[in-house]
């Protein structure tokens, strides 16, 4: 039996669940996420309490098992606190700004580069560092490493826009390499 799968999920005060059909919603305030449910997975809600179980033992039900235990205690999380992630921009004349819900980046191209904001999400830009925060986990990580992929870190200099954190592992230009000891 998976070992994350069994375990049961605590629904917090102010988060409702509704399972109709093979659909999980959950909702707080104006705020709701939802997931499909797979066929061969069974959501049980118990007053504040959240069972997965699966129907058979066969390989596809078991690997979902987890998955779907998982998702759903990612969005209570997601509704009750919410997900972040921060980039960092490097590089001399590299900045990002907001206008509307567009994110305007300027990274070395001849051009600047304008991505749509989604309506879920919210962008922050202070100085040189970028804070994307949302309800939805896939959401929020999908549209950072949009960012990330507009202009990647390069190996020599460590340019570019990276996860806040991330460790750039840098190359020993052409220079250092013809030197011998």
């Amino acid at each position: 039996m998976s070992r994350i799968g069994r375990r049961e999920i605590i629904i917090p005060a102010g988060v409702e669940i509704y399972l109709s059909g093979d659909t999980l919603e959950a909702k707080m305030n104006d705020q709701r996420l939802s997931l499909v449910i797979p066929s061969e997975i069974k959501v049980a809600i118990d007053g504040q309490r959240i069972w997965v179980t699966r129907e058979s033992e066969l390989k596809s039900a078991k690997s979902k098992h987890g998955l779907i235990r998982t998702l759903i205690a990612n969005m209570i999380r997601g509704l009750t606190e919410g997900y972040e992630k921060k980039l960092e921009i490097v590089g001399v004349g590299y900045r990002a700004s907001v206008e509307e819900n567009k994110l305007i980046l300027k990274v070395g191209f001849s051009h600047d580069v304008v991505l749509t904001i989604p309506e879920n999400l919210s962008i922050e830009v202070k100085k040189n560092v970028i804070t994307v925060s949302g309800t939805d986990k896939q959401m929020v990580g999908q549209f950072a490493a949009q960012i990330r992929a507009t202009k990647k870190p390069e190996p020599y200099k460590g340019k570019g826009i990276r996860y806040q954190g991330e460790r750039i592992l840098k190359k020993v230009g052409k220079a250092a390499k013809g030197v011998e000891k």
